[in-house]
């Protein structure tokens, strides 16, 4: 997601696993552990997955009663107007008295395996849509905290009042904030429809089964993130576009006309400028923008920050207005890259020292200021006097990380460099075999920007050279994810021409000199 054109969150989708936040599982129980109050439940993954008590939901009897019914085919609807609820759990009570080995649970994601961690599981299903949650066994209306309106609020619980299902709970979520009953309406039977696949599902389900899968990632990031403010959505592969393009239909027709299709032979995140903003913002050390630059370390126990001066210890007139200045802007920096690298747990940051209070509030309040976007949860606690500023942010999901100290491509980390100028040679070699010898036309060359340079610029290029020399025009073509001596070349279709080896088109090309000169 980028912000004038910066970037401010990065999701990547792991197709390694099958286990995302909101995916509903027939889990067994393996292992019942009093001291942690908790179970270990089976769903299949490596690691068993964690089942805290407290995770139960107060209507956990009546969800046992209901899954137990549905797959003895006692219960023959998903509809729970005429089901009979069961007491409400005891919230003091003991894991060891609810769960069972071999026991069978409806259990859902609600944080992804983390580490050497399995999953982390609750039973007070919910069903997220649009603009409302659907929950189970309840049949309470609570609406989002940041709608602040009395008279919105009281409308949106009416509304909501007279489109739900019986026996079905719904939060209102903050985009449903001036919606019209019939979007509401739509979205309700969306989810009353998810339920239905749930029930049908359950039915014949077996032990360790995923019974309801979530959204996938891009879906799912559409539905919770999609606002009044988004300008463009722009898509490189034709059936992810389908499935969006489908889902938009769905839930925000109006918002069709933003949805593109990016179809240029230079790579989507190339063509806007995001390869060098991912290298740039993901390493060690971070530079802030307007002076300074952070160091980020990660650890099993916290994430640390440490935030120094750089190059503005000068800028102004004292120490403290020279702390307070760097701090600032560190501040909105530290905010952006725990959204970006969906940071979560305990972080620690270590400003600069300042003196005054009053300062350390400015900088507290210019993280929090920032944060307030973020959709995650968060608790910010005051500057200590030594400087430390201490977060902790929800974490549902694996920090993004993005390896971007990079192997020299000449040595492949061996320490032993072949010289590199020798990649002109390499390309002209190529080129020149596919152009005369295989008669290709039509091929882009894509190559690191010093090397694009090397080939474009001048009054006559070497790009031009080739055109006189061959009569046929190569394109050149700029991209920042190759290494200085690496380089590819497409056919007309956007295919990738195989190469034979560096040194076998040399010693080709010395074959061809011989024949020459014997001839």
């Amino acid at each position: 997601m980028l912000q004038d054109k910066r970037l401010i969150e990065y999701h990547f989708d792991r197709n390694d696993t099958n286990y995302s936040v909101g995916d509903i599982f027939l889990g067994t129980v393996k292992k019942v552990m009093p001291g942690l109050n908790a179970a270990f439940i089976d769903i299949g993954y490596q690691k068993d997955a964690f089942l805290h008590y407290g995770d139960l939901g107060e209507q956990f009897p009546s969800m046992m009663k209901w899954s137990k019914g549905v797959q003895s085919q006692k219960i023959t609807t998903g509809a729970l107007k005429t089901f009979q609820f069961e007491g409400t759990l005891d919230k003091v009570g003991k894991a060891a008295d609810v769960f069972k080995k071999g026991q069978q649970l409806l259990v859902q994601i609600v944080k992804e395996p983390i580490s050497t961690k399995g999953p982390r599981l609750s039973m007070d299903i919910s069903m997220a849509g649009r603009y409302l949650v659907l929950v189970p066994f309840s049949n309470t209306i609570s609406v989002s905290k940041k709608i602040v309106s009395k008279t919105e609020r009281e409308r949106l619980k009416r509304l909501i009042a007279s489109i739900k299902p019986d026996n079905f709970g719904v939060i209102i979520r903050t985009v449903a904030e001036g919606r019209e009953v019939a979007e509401l309406d739509k979205d309700m039977q969306s989810m009353t429809a998810n339920w239905e696949t749930l029930f049908q599902t359950l039915r014949t389900a077996k032990p360790n089964d995923k019974v309801l899968g979530e959204l996938g990632r891009s879906s799912s990031m559409l539905r919770d993130l999609l606002n009044e403010s988004f300008d463009s959505i722009t898509v490189d592969s034709a059936p992810m576009y389908e499935e969006m393009r489908s889902y938009l239909q769905k839930i925000a027709p109006d918002k069709l006309g933003l949805l593109k299709l990016h179809t240029g032979k230079v790579k989507v995140f190339e063509h806007v400028g995001l390869e060098k903003q991912l290298k740039t913002l993901f390493g060690k050390t971070v530079t802030v923008p307007g002076g300074g630059y952070l160091v980020i370390e990660h650890t099993e126990a916290l994430h640390v920050i440490d935030v120094n001066s750089g190059n503005k210890s000068n800028q102004e007139s004292d120490q403290e207005a020279t702390a307070l200045m760097i701090n600032m802007l560190a501040a909105k920096e530290v905010a952006r890259q725990l959204r970006l690298r969906d940071m979560g747990g305990i972080i620690v940051v270590d400003f600069i020292d300042m003196k005054s209070a009053e300062s350390r509030k400015k900088v507290e309040d210019a993280v929090r200021d920032v944060m307030k976007h973020d959709k995650a949860r968060f608790t910010i606690l005051p500057i200590t006097k030594f400087g430390l500023l201490q977060i902790t942010r929800q974490r549902v999901r694996p920090a993004e990380n993005i390896v971007t100290g990079e192997v020299c491509p000449t040595c492949g980390g061996t320490g032993k460099i072949s010289a590199s100028i020798l990649v002109t040679d390499e390309i002209d070699n190529s080129i020149e075999d596919l152009l005369v010898t295989q008669n290709q036309s039509g091929i882009s060359l894509y190559v690191h920007p010093f090397l694009h340079a090397y080939y474009t610029k001048g009054l006559v290029s070497k790009q031009m050279k080739w055109y006189l020399k061959y009569y046929k025009w190569v394109k050149v073509m700029k991209d920042t994810s190759l290494g200085l001596t690496d380089y590819r070349i497409e056919d007309e279709r956007g295919e990738e021409i195989e190469l034979q080896s560096p040194a076998a088109a040399m010693s080709r090309l010395q074959d061809r000199e011989v024949e020459e000169l014997t001839d």
